[in-house]
Protein backbone atom coordinates (compact mmCIF):
# COMPACT_ATOMS: atom_id res chain seq x y z
CA UNK A 1 0.00 0.00 0.00
CA UNK A 2 1.61 3.41 -0.84
CA UNK A 3 1.75 6.53 1.22
CA UNK A 4 -1.57 7.96 1.60
CA UNK A 5 -3.83 4.95 0.44
CA UNK A 6 -6.95 4.84 2.04
CA UNK A 7 -8.86 1.39 2.62
CA UNK A 8 -12.05 1.26 3.41
CA UNK A 9 -11.63 -2.11 5.69
CA UNK A 10 -11.51 -3.83 2.37
CA UNK A 11 -7.95 -5.32 2.77
CA UNK A 12 -7.64 -8.98 0.38
CA UNK A 13 -7.20 -10.95 3.67
CA UNK A 14 -7.87 -9.96 7.04
CA UNK A 15 -6.30 -10.07 10.56
CA UNK A 16 -3.75 -11.92 11.50
CA UNK A 17 -4.33 -14.19 8.71
CA UNK A 18 -2.42 -11.71 6.14
CA UNK A 19 0.89 -12.58 7.90
CA UNK A 20 2.27 -15.64 7.45
CA UNK A 21 4.09 -17.96 10.30
CA UNK A 22 4.09 -20.71 12.66
CA UNK A 23 7.20 -19.54 14.52
CA UNK A 24 6.94 -19.11 18.09
CA UNK A 25 8.77 -15.50 17.50
CA UNK A 26 5.23 -14.47 15.19
CA UNK A 27 2.84 -16.07 17.36
CA UNK A 28 4.16 -13.82 19.84
CA UNK A 29 3.12 -10.95 17.58
CA UNK A 30 -0.29 -12.61 16.99
CA UNK A 31 -1.09 -12.89 20.72
CA UNK A 32 0.17 -9.00 20.89
CA UNK A 33 -2.49 -7.98 18.20
CA UNK A 34 -5.67 -9.73 19.41
CA UNK A 35 -4.72 -8.11 23.19
CA UNK A 36 -4.70 -4.73 21.73
CA UNK A 37 -6.81 -4.84 18.75
CA UNK A 38 -9.82 -3.57 20.25
CA UNK A 39 -8.48 -0.61 22.61
CA UNK A 40 -7.51 2.56 20.92
CA UNK A 41 -4.51 2.79 22.64
CA UNK A 42 -1.85 4.30 20.39
CA UNK A 43 0.63 1.49 19.20
CA UNK A 44 4.23 1.41 17.94
CA UNK A 45 5.42 -1.41 15.89
CA UNK A 46 9.13 -1.72 15.75
CA UNK A 47 11.33 -3.89 13.51
CA UNK A 48 13.61 -3.52 10.51
CA UNK A 49 12.91 -3.14 6.95
CA UNK A 50 10.87 -5.73 5.35
CA UNK A 51 9.27 -7.16 8.45
CA UNK A 52 5.78 -6.49 7.91
CA UNK A 53 5.30 -3.47 10.00
CA UNK A 54 2.15 -2.14 7.89
CA UNK A 55 0.48 -5.81 7.82
CA UNK A 56 0.18 -5.72 11.36
CA UNK A 57 -0.76 -2.65 11.32
CA UNK A 58 -3.57 -3.89 9.25
CA UNK A 59 -3.83 -6.88 11.66
CA UNK A 60 -4.50 -4.10 14.19
CA UNK A 61 -7.47 -2.29 12.35
CA UNK A 62 -9.00 -5.63 11.05
CA UNK A 63 -8.92 -7.42 14.24
CA UNK A 64 -10.70 -4.63 16.19
CA UNK A 65 -13.87 -2.90 16.10
CA UNK A 66 -12.78 0.07 13.79
CA UNK A 67 -12.52 -2.54 11.04
CA UNK A 68 -15.42 -1.33 9.19
CA UNK A 69 -13.67 2.47 9.24
CA UNK A 70 -10.64 3.58 6.94
CA UNK A 71 -7.53 2.14 7.16
CA UNK A 72 -5.42 5.23 5.82
CA UNK A 73 -1.66 4.41 5.24
CA UNK A 74 0.99 7.57 5.24
CA UNK A 75 4.93 7.65 4.67
CA UNK A 76 6.47 10.03 6.59
CA UNK A 77 9.11 9.34 4.86
CA UNK A 78 8.15 9.08 1.55
CA UNK A 79 6.59 12.33 1.54
CA UNK A 80 8.39 15.84 1.09
CA UNK A 81 8.31 17.68 4.66
CA UNK A 82 7.14 20.76 3.08
CA UNK A 83 4.33 18.81 2.21
CA UNK A 84 3.72 16.66 4.86
CA UNK A 85 1.67 18.89 6.92
CA UNK A 86 -0.93 18.72 4.56
CA UNK A 87 -1.52 15.46 3.79
CA UNK A 88 -1.55 14.54 7.08
CA UNK A 89 -3.82 18.20 8.19
CA UNK A 90 -4.90 18.99 4.66
CA UNK A 91 -5.38 22.87 3.75
CA UNK A 92 -7.76 25.28 3.16
CA UNK A 93 -8.22 27.08 -0.25
CA UNK A 94 -5.28 29.72 -0.81
CA UNK A 95 -3.34 28.48 2.16
CA UNK A 96 -0.64 28.34 -0.40
CA UNK A 97 0.98 28.34 -4.02
CA UNK A 98 -1.49 26.40 -6.12
CA UNK A 99 -3.41 25.55 -3.11
CA UNK A 100 -6.68 25.93 -5.45
CA UNK A 101 -9.36 24.04 -3.23
CA UNK A 102 -9.53 23.03 0.15
CA UNK A 103 -8.43 18.91 0.70
CA UNK A 104 -9.22 17.16 3.69
CA UNK A 105 -6.33 15.67 5.62
CA UNK A 106 -5.42 12.32 6.34
CA UNK A 107 -6.39 12.85 9.98
CA UNK A 108 -10.06 13.85 8.89
CA UNK A 109 -10.29 11.82 6.15
CA UNK A 110 -9.67 8.41 8.79
CA UNK A 111 -12.73 9.14 11.06
CA UNK A 112 -13.67 6.27 12.76
CA UNK A 113 -10.86 4.48 11.72
CA UNK A 114 -7.22 4.32 11.96
CA UNK A 115 -3.77 6.06 10.98
CA UNK A 116 -1.21 4.14 9.87
CA UNK A 117 2.20 6.21 10.18
CA UNK A 118 4.99 4.72 8.76
CA UNK A 119 8.39 6.01 9.15
CA UNK A 120 7.80 8.37 11.94
CA UNK A 121 11.29 8.98 12.66
CA UNK A 122 11.11 11.04 9.59
CA UNK A 123 8.70 13.38 10.82
CA UNK A 124 10.42 16.95 11.24
CA UNK A 125 10.10 18.70 14.68
CA UNK A 126 7.37 20.87 13.79
CA UNK A 127 5.20 18.51 13.05
CA UNK A 128 6.22 16.12 15.75
CA UNK A 129 4.77 19.21 18.19
CA UNK A 130 1.64 19.31 15.86
CA UNK A 131 1.48 15.10 16.55
CA UNK A 132 1.96 14.87 19.70
CA UNK A 133 -1.27 17.41 19.98
CA UNK A 134 -3.31 15.35 17.71
CA UNK A 135 -2.66 12.36 19.46
CA UNK A 136 -3.67 13.89 23.13
CA UNK A 137 -6.95 15.85 21.88
CA UNK A 138 -7.95 14.68 18.32
CA UNK A 139 -8.24 18.31 17.50
CA UNK A 140 -6.51 20.21 14.79
CA UNK A 141 -6.96 22.53 12.05
CA UNK A 142 -6.29 22.54 8.48
CA UNK A 143 -3.09 24.56 7.46
CA UNK A 144 -4.19 27.74 6.38
CA UNK A 145 -7.46 27.10 8.55
CA UNK A 146 -8.95 28.37 11.81
CA UNK A 147 -11.61 26.14 12.49
CA UNK A 148 -10.80 23.00 15.01
CA UNK A 149 -11.77 19.65 13.28
CA UNK A 150 -12.50 16.58 15.67
CA UNK A 151 -11.53 13.40 13.95
CA UNK A 152 -12.18 10.04 16.05
CA UNK A 153 -9.19 7.85 14.80
CA UNK A 154 -6.76 5.93 15.78
CA UNK A 155 -3.03 5.83 15.28
CA UNK A 156 -0.70 2.91 15.10
CA UNK A 157 3.10 4.16 14.26
CA UNK A 158 5.90 2.11 13.21
CA UNK A 159 9.82 2.91 12.63
CA UNK A 160 12.58 1.01 11.71
CA UNK A 161 14.56 2.77 13.54
CA UNK A 162 15.98 3.21 17.51
CA UNK A 163 13.74 5.89 19.03
CA UNK A 164 15.60 6.04 22.42
CA UNK A 165 18.49 6.98 20.38
CA UNK A 166 17.02 9.47 18.99
CA UNK A 167 15.28 11.18 21.65
CA UNK A 168 19.02 10.96 23.23
CA UNK A 169 20.40 12.93 20.17
CA UNK A 170 17.75 15.21 20.10
CA UNK A 171 16.05 14.27 16.58
CA UNK A 172 12.69 12.96 17.94
CA UNK A 173 10.43 14.88 21.16
CA UNK A 174 10.85 12.47 24.60
CA UNK A 175 7.02 13.65 25.06
CA UNK A 176 5.93 12.29 21.74
CA UNK A 177 7.93 9.12 22.04
CA UNK A 178 6.61 8.10 25.15
CA UNK A 179 2.97 8.92 23.96
CA UNK A 180 3.50 6.70 20.96
CA UNK A 181 5.16 3.93 23.07
CA UNK A 182 2.13 2.97 24.76
CA UNK A 183 1.93 -0.29 23.45
CA UNK A 184 5.30 -1.57 21.58
CA UNK A 185 5.14 -4.37 19.38
CA UNK A 186 8.33 -5.90 17.70
CA UNK A 187 8.49 -7.80 14.48
CA UNK A 188 11.14 -10.29 14.61
CA UNK A 189 14.02 -10.05 11.15
CA UNK A 190 13.24 -13.19 9.06
CA UNK A 191 16.32 -14.83 10.52
CA UNK A 192 14.98 -15.17 13.64
CA UNK A 193 11.93 -17.15 12.37
CA UNK A 194 13.79 -19.33 10.09
CA UNK A 195 10.82 -21.84 10.28
CA UNK A 196 8.75 -19.67 8.72
CA UNK A 197 10.54 -19.51 5.38
CA UNK A 198 8.94 -22.52 3.89
CA UNK A 199 5.23 -21.11 4.29
CA UNK A 200 5.97 -18.27 2.85
CA UNK A 201 7.97 -19.43 -0.17
CA UNK A 202 4.96 -21.62 -0.89
CA UNK A 203 2.66 -18.51 -0.41
CA UNK A 204 4.98 -16.49 -2.81
CA UNK A 205 4.84 -19.18 -5.50
CA UNK A 206 1.22 -19.84 -4.99
CA UNK A 207 0.58 -15.80 -5.54
CA UNK A 208 2.87 -15.51 -8.64
CA UNK A 209 1.48 -18.47 -10.46
CA UNK A 210 -1.95 -17.07 -9.82
CA UNK A 211 -0.85 -13.91 -10.84
CA UNK A 212 1.31 -14.59 -13.69
CA UNK A 213 -0.47 -17.73 -14.87
CA UNK A 214 2.97 -19.87 -14.17
CA UNK A 215 2.81 -23.53 -13.19
CA UNK A 216 5.66 -23.60 -10.36
CA UNK A 217 5.60 -26.46 -8.65
CA UNK A 218 8.21 -25.64 -5.63
CA UNK A 219 11.52 -25.75 -4.81
CA UNK A 220 13.94 -28.30 -5.20
CA UNK A 221 15.57 -29.24 -1.83
CA UNK A 222 18.95 -28.38 -1.95
CA UNK A 223 17.70 -24.72 -3.39
CA UNK A 224 15.68 -25.01 0.01
CA UNK A 225 18.53 -25.29 2.49
CA UNK A 226 20.11 -22.35 0.66
CA UNK A 227 17.68 -20.13 1.26
CA UNK A 228 17.35 -21.38 5.15
CA UNK A 229 21.29 -20.79 5.56
CA UNK A 230 21.03 -17.58 4.20
CA UNK A 231 20.81 -14.36 6.40
CA UNK A 232 18.57 -12.39 4.67
CA UNK A 233 18.51 -8.85 5.29
CA UNK A 234 15.81 -7.47 3.66
CA UNK A 235 13.84 -10.10 5.61
CA UNK A 236 10.27 -10.94 4.23
CA UNK A 237 10.36 -8.36 1.25
CA UNK A 238 13.93 -9.92 0.06
CA UNK A 239 12.26 -13.27 0.02
CA UNK A 240 8.95 -12.25 -1.39
CA UNK A 241 10.97 -10.05 -4.83
CA UNK A 242 13.31 -12.83 -4.93
CA UNK A 243 10.64 -15.46 -5.55
CA UNK A 244 9.01 -13.62 -7.81
CA UNK A 245 12.66 -13.17 -9.85
CA UNK A 246 12.81 -16.99 -9.78
CA UNK A 247 9.43 -17.89 -11.22
CA UNK A 248 9.58 -15.26 -13.57
CA UNK A 249 13.24 -16.72 -15.09
CA UNK A 250 12.84 -20.29 -14.43
CA UNK A 251 12.75 -22.48 -16.99
CA UNK A 252 11.04 -25.23 -15.55
CA UNK A 253 8.47 -26.35 -13.30
CA UNK A 254 10.50 -26.45 -10.43
CA UNK A 255 12.86 -23.89 -9.19
CA UNK A 256 16.21 -24.99 -8.19
CA UNK A 257 19.86 -23.60 -7.28
CA UNK A 258 20.79 -22.72 -10.84
CA UNK A 259 17.99 -20.18 -10.16
CA UNK A 260 19.55 -18.42 -7.46
CA UNK A 261 21.21 -15.30 -7.95
CA UNK A 262 24.98 -15.66 -7.26
CA UNK A 263 25.47 -12.88 -4.40
CA UNK A 264 22.71 -15.60 -2.53
CA UNK A 265 25.09 -18.45 -3.20
CA UNK A 266 27.75 -16.49 -1.95
CA UNK A 267 26.17 -15.95 1.79
CA UNK A 268 24.66 -19.11 1.46
CA UNK A 269 27.13 -21.88 0.99
CA UNK A 270 25.22 -25.36 -0.19
CA UNK A 271 26.01 -28.02 2.20
CA UNK A 272 26.56 -31.33 0.03
CA UNK A 273 27.32 -34.54 1.21
CA UNK A 274 30.73 -36.10 0.04
CA UNK A 275 30.52 -38.10 -3.27
CA UNK A 276 32.64 -40.69 -4.34
CA UNK A 277 33.56 -40.78 -8.18
CA UNK A 278 30.94 -44.05 -8.34
CA UNK A 279 28.68 -41.43 -7.78
CA UNK A 280 27.96 -42.79 -3.98
CA UNK A 281 27.04 -40.88 -1.38
CA UNK A 282 28.95 -40.72 2.12
CA UNK A 283 30.00 -38.48 5.46
CA UNK A 284 30.64 -34.99 4.75
CA UNK A 285 34.27 -33.68 5.27
CA UNK A 286 36.01 -30.70 5.57
CA UNK A 287 36.33 -28.76 1.84
CA UNK A 288 40.22 -28.55 0.85
CA UNK A 289 41.69 -26.95 -2.26
CA UNK A 290 42.64 -28.49 -4.57
CA UNK A 291 46.87 -28.92 -3.86
CA UNK A 292 49.45 -30.87 -5.20
CA UNK A 293 48.37 -33.23 -8.10
CA UNK A 294 51.59 -35.35 -7.07
CA UNK A 295 49.05 -36.01 -3.86
CA UNK A 296 45.91 -36.62 -6.40
CA UNK A 297 48.17 -38.73 -8.47
CA UNK A 298 49.71 -40.79 -5.75
CA UNK A 299 46.37 -41.53 -4.17
CA UNK A 300 44.83 -42.40 -7.42
CA UNK A 301 47.50 -45.16 -7.76
CA UNK A 302 47.23 -46.48 -3.99
CA UNK A 303 50.09 -45.04 -2.86
CA UNK A 304 50.43 -42.37 0.28
CA UNK A 305 49.45 -39.15 -0.76
CA UNK A 306 50.98 -37.68 2.53
CA UNK A 307 54.63 -39.26 2.48
CA UNK A 308 56.09 -37.49 -0.02
CA UNK A 309 57.29 -40.71 -2.07
CA UNK A 310 55.08 -43.20 -3.98
CA UNK A 311 55.94 -45.17 -6.87
CA UNK A 312 53.94 -46.72 -9.39
CA UNK A 313 53.47 -50.40 -8.65
CA UNK A 314 55.92 -53.30 -10.11
CA UNK A 315 52.68 -54.83 -11.84
CA UNK A 316 51.67 -51.32 -13.41
CA UNK A 317 48.77 -50.06 -14.52
CA UNK A 318 46.64 -48.69 -17.34
CA UNK A 319 47.12 -44.64 -17.75
CA UNK A 320 44.15 -44.10 -19.57
CA UNK A 321 41.98 -45.80 -16.84
CA UNK A 322 44.04 -43.53 -13.95
CA UNK A 323 43.48 -40.38 -15.99
CA UNK A 324 40.04 -41.29 -16.10
CA UNK A 325 39.74 -41.65 -12.45
CA UNK A 326 41.60 -38.38 -11.19
CA UNK A 327 39.23 -36.69 -14.02
CA UNK A 328 36.44 -37.83 -12.14
CA UNK A 329 37.77 -37.32 -8.76
CA UNK A 330 38.34 -33.85 -9.93
CA UNK A 331 34.86 -33.27 -11.71
CA UNK A 332 32.81 -34.75 -8.47
CA UNK A 333 34.89 -32.09 -5.99
CA UNK A 334 33.51 -29.19 -8.34
CA UNK A 335 29.96 -30.22 -8.63
CA UNK A 336 30.60 -30.55 -4.26
CA UNK A 337 31.93 -27.32 -4.06
CA UNK A 338 28.86 -25.86 -6.20
CA UNK A 339 26.23 -27.50 -5.07
CA UNK A 340 25.83 -29.63 -8.71
CA UNK A 341 25.06 -26.61 -10.18
CA UNK A 342 26.46 -27.70 -14.01
CA UNK A 343 27.04 -24.14 -14.75
CA UNK A 344 29.07 -23.19 -12.15
CA UNK A 345 31.10 -25.99 -11.80
CA UNK A 346 31.80 -26.04 -15.62
CA UNK A 347 33.32 -22.23 -15.01
CA UNK A 348 35.15 -23.72 -11.99
CA UNK A 349 36.94 -26.76 -14.06
CA UNK A 350 37.22 -24.12 -17.36
CA UNK A 351 35.28 -26.38 -19.65
CA UNK A 352 32.23 -25.94 -21.69
CA UNK A 353 29.10 -26.96 -19.89
CA UNK A 354 27.72 -29.18 -22.85
CA UNK A 355 31.81 -31.00 -22.15
CA UNK A 356 30.94 -31.82 -18.45
CA UNK A 357 27.76 -33.13 -19.21
CA UNK A 358 29.53 -35.39 -21.51
CA UNK A 359 32.11 -36.40 -18.63
CA UNK A 360 29.88 -37.10 -16.42
CA UNK A 361 27.65 -39.10 -18.89
CA UNK A 362 30.93 -41.04 -19.88
CA UNK A 363 31.45 -41.40 -15.91
CA UNK A 364 27.86 -41.94 -14.91
CA UNK A 365 28.46 -39.28 -12.45
CA UNK A 366 25.30 -38.31 -10.68
CA UNK A 367 24.02 -36.23 -7.88
CA UNK A 368 22.94 -37.81 -4.96
CA UNK A 369 19.90 -39.18 -4.38
CA UNK A 370 18.91 -38.82 -8.17
CA UNK A 371 18.34 -34.96 -7.69
CA UNK A 372 20.38 -33.97 -10.92
CA UNK A 373 20.00 -30.61 -12.19
CA UNK A 374 19.06 -29.86 -15.71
Amino acid sequence: MTEGEIDNGALTTEGCAAIIGTSDKIQHVFSLIRKVADADTTVLVRGESGTGKELVAQALHQEGGRRQGPFVAVNCGAIPAELLESELFGHERGAFTHAVRTRPGRFELADGGTVFLDEIAEMSPMLQVKLLRVLQEKKFERVGGTRTIVSDFRVVAATNRDLEEEVSRGNFREDLYYRLNVIPIETPPLRERVSDIPLLIDHFIARCNRSRRTKITGLHPRAMECLLAYHWPGNVRELENLMERMVILSSGRQLGVEDLPERLLAASPVPASRVSADGESGERTAATPVGNPAEFAAAVVGGDPGSGRWLIPPSGFVLSERVAEFEKVLIVRAMEQTGWVKNRAAKLLNVNRTTLLEKMKRYNLTEPQDASKV
